[in-house]
């Protein structure tokens, strides 16, 4: 017969490209006759396959042909492992049991057994395994053996066994999360009352309401005030926190003129800055330092710049603000002439709990959390906090902001 070409054409049962084809060599029996009348062309995709181990069994479970699968995965060549019995893939434990048998005769009474689990390679070492096997009958029903399919699935095993341990690390961890909000509510609540209530005898002790007072209890009231709002202070900070890890706060975003944000905490921190002897200059820049945010969260942010640029600059010193806007964005600067932050230390300070200078005669109090909580602030709304310092010369903090449009009126909760 000719083809398009005119070439002649193999008939059905000739060999391809007119050359023998190889035959793994398999045992004399039924199942060897029935794999060759299976025809070559099956028998080479089959041994082609790499990525499946796919081999026969005969009846009781001996192995009868091999393919190059089986051979990459299990490792053993087609002459040492033909005629030998398949349960040497199996572990002792599986094997004591008499797994590789309960295997056959489910595939026998049902026609099909299918599990995962662990098989051996020639070499001892194990792998998670996918086992298919499928009985083979004849015409008449009888059966002539068995036909078996195994990939190796370790990769994928591993995959999920991390994915489950990140997973419960996650969980336990939000658990945890969860817990330290609890406990910090709870506490905050217990230790507020009994503040509040220094706060306020105290209050009343200084307005003379208790009989008079000298000049030297004045002071110690002071102090006692001083104290009492400084713990105040610190409870909030870890509430703060709290809440911000937890994706509890909510945020108000609107149009904001930074020019009236640094109009409004620069007087809460002047009296600090006079009693240093340290000079505020500000530059407000032009009314294009407008951005949308949240402007309670924006003004405690700023606050917590300034009062920390005035904790770490010596007396007579300096503290500036400048803003300034650009195309997208609109920025505050709070520059200082105090201490400086080494370079290698000016992400740390934004971690929490991170406060440097501190030691054990550090004047310097407080949580470290100020500028952990600042920046997750400035974030939360598009923006970002950042710094640049110099030991020995001062150091620069810029809380920027988005300019972006929103629709009039919109404000919106985030987080």
């Amino acid at each position: 017969m000719l083809d398009k070409a005119g070439n002649h054409r193999p008939k059905g049962d000739d060999p391809p490209n007119g050359a023998p084809t190889p035959i793994t060599p398999i045992a004399n029996s039924g199942l060897a006759e029935a794999i060759k009348h299976g025809g070559r062309i099956y028998q080479l995709m089959v041994d082609a396959v790499k990525d499946y181990a796919i081999f026969m069994l005969d009846p009781a479970g001996y192995i009868a042909s091999w393919n190059q699968g089986a051979q990459r995965i299990k490792g053993y060549n087609a002459d040492e492992i033909i005629g030998r019995h398949f349960s040497v893939f199996y572990t002792e434990d599986a094997i004591e049991i008499g797994h590789p048998q309960h295997e056959l005769e489910i595939a026998t009474r049902e026609g099909r057994f299918e599990e995962e689990g662990w098989r051996v390679r020639k070499d001892g070492s194990v792998f998670w395994a996918n086992v298919v096997i499928s009985a083979v009958r004849d015409e008449t029903g009888e059966l002539i053996g068995f036909a078996k399919v195994t990939r190796d699935l370790t990769e994928r095993r591993n995959a999920e066994q991390r994915a489950l341990a990140d997973a419960r690390r996650l969980a336990e961890a939000e658990s945890a999360n969860a817990a330290k909000a609890e406990f910090l509510t709870a506490m905050s609540h217990e230790l507020r009352t009994p503040l509040n209530a220094i706060g306020g005898y105290t209050e009343l002790l200084s307005l003379g309401l208790g009989g008079p007072i000298t000049s030297e209890q004045v002071d110690y009231l002071e102090r006692i005030r001083h104290s009492q709002q400084h713990l105040m202070g610190i409870i909030s900070d870890l509430l703060n926190f709290s809440r911000i890890e937890g994706g509890h706060l909510t945020y108000d975003i609107a149009p904001v003129s930074l020019g009236q944000v640094i109009d409004s905490v620069v007087p809460l921190v002047e009296p600090q800055a006079t009693a240093k002897g340290i000079n505020i200059t500000v530059h407000a820049g032009d009314e294009q330092c407008v951005v949308h945010a949240d402007r309670a969260k924006t003004e405690q942010v700023l606050l917590n710049l300034l009062s920390n640029a005035v904790k770490f600059t010596n007396a007579g010193g300096t503290v500036g603000l400048k803003c300034r806007a650009e195309q997208h964005h609109a920025s505050i600067d709070v520059t200082d002439t105090g201490i400086g932050i080494p370079a290698s230390k000016i992400e740390a300070i934004f971690e929490p709990f991170v406060q440097l200078g501190r030691s054990l005669s550090s004047a310097h109090e407080g949580t470290g959390l100020g500028l952990a909580i600042s920046r997750d602030l400035a974030r939360a709304m598009d923006g970002n906090l950042t710094a640049v310092s110099k030991v020995g010369t001062g150091s620069t903090f810029t809380l920027t902001l988005p300019r972006r449009t929103t629709p009039q009126g919109d404000a919106r909760a985030r987080r």
